[in-house]
């Protein structure tokens, strides 16, 4: 692409950067204009071949046709906005990209409210009438499980002309909302000894191993924080308002009912893992903190120590191609399958690795659409960390790559399932590292690094869910103060920590950097729920490997055409039964006791 980002040369080596051409040549290219006209044509034909005719058509056994043709166009708006994000993502900064991806948005938002009436006019066939067209149609049977989670949905349908006006005004409301605050945070400037920082270069120096240095990080971040966060306040207030108003207009009965409903997963499946984790605090956060305290010869640690490395842990900077490397030899080591099928993201543009220069923060697979494939976009520093978020979003991208043959409807793996791959991915490039390593220091540390990711997963992300449960629930009483945000985030960190962390000053306001909270509102759930889970099959595979590669792929491939519960069953779990999450657990505690029988 012309306007790219420029390659990634530093002391890491050739840094791969994207390159969108296997989407578009460029947004000002003649294919994107030509795609972009087709999408229009694609709607209105859409619009005149549908609706009002859905009922009709399921009856005369041709509703499959509506769903190809859905299909289509859902493919190429897939494209035209992944194209206009991941442009943007490169450089949130540069006004140019940012108005290019608003003026998309608001185009697809446009055409999309003419397709509207689809899904809201499924739901009024009769149960019987699309019974009788599933059993006549094997094809459109296929969709079972996508009309199964429409009809979940028809309780909270509004009527069309409310629908439109939602669907048109998601632009100015909370869309809006996610862009003033993306482009807020990487437009943050952090100074540390005098050098001004961005915000992935600050958070990278909390995990250094000299003190001063992760003080001095800490200090910077909550200074910034502080000096922006009547913004991230107004931000928040305003999120949490727009989403009690469409709750309440739909008729959720919980805050977080309308999340559970998009990640096909019973509420009580949720509460289960929430409380099975909070109740395991003390044996698992308390405990390792207060061991890590002893460790560093302290009585408790400060805020900026909880993930510091050990004295003797391997501060080696890895170089790009050692990465690469070690990530690939740990998935053909599980499988030949699947080491060739993560070799395509490397040397093809598929992956943006350097970080800085307005790039979003952050890591992530955007899975664009089944007949492209997905983008990788890191914020490389050459950390074993770094290496960890690596086999983590290759495991997405692999994921992606295997669901894509499902097509554009249910390929969308539900987030039950969606952090699968991805923390498997981790759990065999940390089994392969630990297997490498020989000295029993270095070992130890390397374990403890391991310890500290999973409490990350399991025990922040589910202290993240509780917090914003407190949030989004007292905001239904009126607007919130800093104040009064400050003290819900440190009361759930101080539960989920444990007395072993102690709670600086400048910690109150971190809650203002993690975008979870504004891009999608109780998400965190499900890095808790990919972590057990994962946790649950590995022990599976130790037990006994025979089979379970096939048993594997075959639940990636499915992505979202079965339910959580049937994709399961073949590994003996059931999510429903609170053992499940014990099981999940016990191994992080299976590792913490490792440690503290290593250190004696």
């Amino acid at each position: 692409m012309s306007d790219s980002a420029p390659k990634g040369h530093n002391q890491f080596g050739n840094l791969p950067v994207w390159d969108l051409n296997d989407l578009y040549p460029g947004k000002d290219s003649p294919q994107f204009k030509a795609a972009m006209e087709e999408a229009k044509a694609q709607a209105v034909k859409f619009e005149a071949d549908y609706k009002g005719k859905l009922i009709a058509l399921t009856k005369a056994g041709k509703l499959i046709e509506a769903i190809r043709d859905s299909e289509a166009m859902e493919e190429l708006g897939g494209r035209i906005g992944s194209f206009a994000f991941l442009h943007y993502a490169q450089n949130t900064a540069d006004p140019d990209r940012a108005k290019f991806m608003g003026d998309i948005n608001e185009a697809l938002t446009s055409l999309s409210t003419r397709t509207l009436f689809f899904t809201l006019e499924l739901n009024r066939i009769e149960d019987a009438d699309l019974e009788a067209a599933f059993a006549a149609d094997p094809e459109l049977a296929r969709y079972r499980i996508w009309f199964a989670d429409l009809r979940k949905a028809k309780p909270h349908q509004l009527e069309d002309k409310l629908e439109e006006l939602f669907h048109d005004k998601s632009v100015t409301a909370f869309s809006a909302w996610n862009r003033l605050y993306d482009e807020t945070l990487s437009s943050l400037s952090f100074e540390v000894d005098g050098e001004a920082l961005d915000l992935e270069t600050t958070l990278h120096l909390l995990s250094e191993p000299d003190e001063k240095k992760r003080e001095a990080a800490f200090k910077a971040l909550g200074k910034t924080f502080r000096d922006n966060v009547r913004l991230f306040t107004h931000i928040t207030n305003v999120l949490a308002k727009d989403k009690e108003i469409s709750d309440r207009w739909r008729g959720y009965q919980d805050i977080a009912d309308s999340r559970h409903m998009a990640n096909s997963i019973e509420r009580e499946v949720v509460d289960a893992l929430q409380a099975a984790v909070q109740e395991a605090y003390p044996r698992l956060s308390h405990r390792y903190y207060k061991m890590k305290a002893k460790w560093f010869g302290k009585e408790k640690l400060n805020a900026w120590d909880r993930n510091a490395p050990l004295p003797t842990s391997d501060e080696r900077i890895w170089d790009w191609d050692s990465a690469v490397t070690t990530v690939l030899d740990a998935y053909d080591r599980f499988s030949p399958e699947l080491g060739e099928l993560a070799r395509p993201f490397f040397n093809s543009g598929w992956i943006d690795a350097p970080a800085g220069n307005g790039k979003r923060s952050g890591a992530f697979a955007h899975p664009t659409v089944p007949s492209a494939h997905p983008y990788l976009m890191l914020n490389y520093l050459g950390r074993t960390r770094d290496i960890m978020t690596l086999a983590h979003e290759l495991g997405h991208g692999v994921h992606q790559r295997l669901a894509a043959a499902q097509g554009p409807i249910l390929a969308n793996t539900p987030l039950t399932l969606a952090e699968t791959a991805s923390v498997f991915g981790e759990m065999l490039t940390f089994r392969a590292l630990l297997d490498k390593t020989t000295d029993p220091k270095q070992r130890f540390a390397l374990l403890s690094s391991k310890v500290e990711d999973m409490l990350n997963t399991v025990v922040r992300q589910i202290a993240f869910y509780t917090f914003e449960r407190k949030v989004h629930t007292a905001r239904r009483n009126g607007e919130l103060r800093t104040e009064e945000i400050n003290a819900m985030w440190m009361e759930v960190q101080a539960e989920s920590l444990g007395p072993a962390i102690l709670a600086n000053d400048g910690y109150e306001v971190f809650w203002t950097y993690i975008p979870h909270f504004i891009h999608s509102p109780f998400y965190v759930y499900a890095y808790a729920f990919g972590d057990c889970l994962v946790n649950s099959l590995y022990a599976q595979y130790e037990k006994a490997s025979d089979g379970f590669a096939e048993r594997y792929f075959a639940l990636l491939k499915a992505g979202g055409s079965k339910h959580h519960s049937e994709l399961l069953a073949p590994f003996g779990l059931d999510a429903k039964d609170p053992q499940f999450w014990s099981l999940g657990l016990s191994m992080i505690e299976g590792l913490i006791d490792e440690l503290e029988a290593s250190a004696h």
